[in-house]
């Protein structure tokens, strides 16, 4: 059985019981229980708080978990991480009052900035040669300017709606943070092995998410400089039509260069494009 720990609550946590979900594992989820268990995988899951999850893993409480990358940075648990996840991007930024003055972080010498994350403040502080005061606090950071307690806050970014909210504009960002898989570094030949079928799964609707599965019809003398065009995972599948001198082909198209692509093979002779989503993708 391998545990894993993921935050109790917040975007972080919807998107990291997605995850599983969609690596076709089952579980009981409530916000009333701090774990479940898997009844079709072994695996147990724990609900704690984030910034509590690098210690329990690096303990050897859990097996393996899922925190942003900027908690994880901040614990000085680096050591832990597996590989970056690509969901719950944010940022960790600098934010001042939005009638304040600021032309660059030289502005902030010998102010007062108050954050949840004092060590990666300091770092970029002195990494731009700046003096400040960082006054660490809990929750309800974007309120410390309002109050006099500070000059600007450094705190979690998504959206930025909650600064505005606040009077607050963005200045600066400090530190990119997204969703990190993190394992014990001493986990036994059968925990290690529960996490590569995890991984192998994860790897699957990673690939799925960033992959979109394409048919089209075409004349014949089109499908070389159609099949030229699509990258597929090794090479289109091309299958003849009922109708003489056409034939259908089949394809992965990666979902970044997809528009560019489907205006080329239309402008090649393309018809009748469907596009569909792609579940899983093993390769």
């Amino acid at each position: 059985m391998l545990r894993l720990a993921i935050q109790k609550s917040g975007r972080l946590s919807e998107d990291s019981l997605n995850l599983i979900r969609e690596c076709g594992i089952s579980f009981i989820s409530s916000t009333l229980k701090l774990k479940t268990e898997s009844t079709n995988f072994p695996l147990e899951i724990l609900f704690l708080r984030d910034d509590d999850i690098p210690g329990y893993v690096a303990d050897g409480v859990a097996d393996i978990g899922i925190v942003g990358e900027n908690v994880l940075v901040e614990e000085g648990k680096q050591q832990l991480a597996v590989e970056k996840l690509g969901f719950s991007k944010c940022r960790l930024s600098l934010a001042v009052p939005k009638g304040a003055s600021y032309d660059s972080v030289q502005d902030l010498d010998g102010k007062n900035i108050a954050t949840s994350y004092p060590n990666l403040l300091q770092a970029y502080l002195q990494e731009n040669g700046v003096t400040a005061q960082i006054h660490t606090i809990s929750g309800s950071v974007e309120i410390a300017p309002s109050i006099g307690l500070a000059d600007a806050i450094c705190d979690i970014v998504s959206s930025g709606s909650t600064l505005i909210s606040n009077g607050l504009r963005e200045v600066e960002r400090v530190f990119k943070s997204e969703a990190v898989l993190i394992a014990n570094e001493n986990l036994n030949a059968e925990k290690k092995q529960i996490l590569e079928k995890l991984l192998f799964r994860i790897h699957s609707v990673q690939r799925a998410q960033k992959a979109k599965y394409i048919l089209l019809n075409a004349p014949n003398e089109s499908i070389s400089e159609i099949s030229a065009l699509l990258p597929g995972v090794k090479s289109p599948t091309i299958l003849p039509l009922a109708e003489e001198g056409w034939s259908s082909l089949h394809s992965v198209v990666n979902e970044d260069d997809f528009w560019e692509i489907i205006e080329k093979i239309k402008d090649a002779g393309a018809q009748g494009i469907l596009v569909v989503p792609i579940e899983k993708m093993i390769i």
